[in-house]
């Protein structure tokens, strides 16, 4: 298996970055190909605005689309982006401080895309172990991801780092309403 690090976003990485947005690939699971188009679009406009903006662990910046065209407040958080030597993906955390807990609309803590042709590589349990030492220096005694019941590769590497299904509900109607898993990795103890 080949080992990743978890990179902080900058420009001298962005070619890279841009060329996976282009190939198709996005790193909003939510949202994909819209995100995708936002994303270059950003990038086109202010390159140095969009690296920035995506590590923001004041919550400082922008309010966040949601997939039906609404917005909620930002929380602090940040995007690592996964990296062999190449982009492979990304990772993002988002949290409160103070609580594990998230407001109704934020899904969960971290969610993960693996560009499709570097999959199977083991590189989201990677990411994923990674990330959740940031979770753990938060002071979060867990941390919840969600799921889509067919997304199985998700669901393994959830479970290859301890998670835990706690629940089978249904999206709220900004998501679309559709049926999905959370998951919850315990952090403490």
């Amino acid at each position: 298996m080949s080992k990743i690090e978890l990179l902080k976003p900058t420009t001298a990485l962005l070619p890279s970055y841009v060329a996976a947005l282009k190939a198709g690939w996005s790193p909003d699971n939510v949202r994909k190909e819209v995100a995708a188009r936002e994303q270059l679009h950003a990038i086109e406009m202010n390159a140095d605005a969009f690296v920035d903006g995506l590590d923001d662990p004041t919550a400082s910046g922008e309010p966040i689309p949601l997939p039906d065209g609404s917005t909620v407040a930002r929380l602090p958080g940040i995007v690592r982006w996964i990296w062999d030597g190449d982009i492979s993906g990304a990772i993002g955390f988002r949290w409160q401080a103070g609580t594990a807990e998230l407001p109704p609309y934020v899904l969960g803590h971290i969610g993960f895309s693996i560009v499709p042709w570097k999959r199977g590589n083991g590189y989201a349990r990677q990411a994923l172990d990674i990330m959740l030492g940031e979770a753990r220096r938060q002071g979060l005694a867990y941390v919840e991801l969600t799921v889509d019941p067919d997304n199985i590769a998700s669901q393994k590497v959830v479970a290859a780092c301890d998670g835990v299904l706690v629940e089978r509900f249904r999206k709220a109607a900004a998501y679309g309403s559709a049926e999905t898993l959370r998951y919850r990795i315990e952090l403490e103890g």
